[in-house]
């Protein structure tokens, strides 16, 4: 038979244990979260720079707002001249289906709805703002990314329709003036 401070002690080893294993279960609970997260703001955005995501998780940002962040931009250019081309038009879709979203998916009809309807300067305020204030809780380098990320598909969407027989520079005037604009919210 243990004797009483035997006994006693095996009760609080087990305690100590329990309490450890709680907490190691809940860092580990922790991580998955935060992948997951990362999972899903890649899934939303196309942005594949793991530093990028885990800042993202880290500043609580979500899929509906990394998902406005992404397509505020696209549309914008498309705009720009006054109509979405069809190629625009193409080009926007191809970028939203590689970054995850399709038909069935919520952010879909919101994207479609900007393609049919020119976003209001306020949305593009909007956009400026949150955008600043996000680049001041990144690091230089994140900030080049994450500006890298979304403007090189806005690009994407200003050359699509652009140009003369495939030759020169196939953006706009317009388009160029909305590009510059999108990347000074940047500075």
């Amino acid at each position: 038979m243990p004797n009483y401070s035997t006994k006693h002690q095996k009760t609080l080893v087990d305690a100590m244990f329990h309490e450890q294993d709680q907490q190691l279960r809940k860092a580990f609970r922790e991580r998955m979260e935060k992948m997951e997260r990362r999972d899903q703001l890649a899934e939303v955005s196309g942005i594949r720079d793991e530093a990028v995501l885990d800042r993202l998780v880290e500043l609580g940002m979500g899929p509906e707002s990394l998902a406005a962040l992404e397509v505020v931009p696209l549309a914008s250019v498309a705009w720009a001249d006054g109509a979405v081309q069809v190629k625009e038009r193409e080009a926007i879709i191809a970028l939203a289906k590689a970054a995850g979203i399709q038909p069935q998916d919520g952010r879909y009809p919101l994207l479609e709805h900007w393609l049919k309807r020119r976003p209001g300067a306020e949305m593009i305020q909007a956009w400026k703002h949150y955008v600043k204030g996000l680049c001041q809780q990144l690091d230089r380098q994140e900030v080049e990314r994450l500006r890298h990320e979304l403007l090189d598909r806005a690009q994407t969407v200003a050359q699509a329709a652009g140009g003369f027989l495939g030759f020169g520079d196939k953006s706009s005037a317009a388009e160029r003036s909305v590009l510059s604009e999108l990347e000074q919210a940047f500075a």
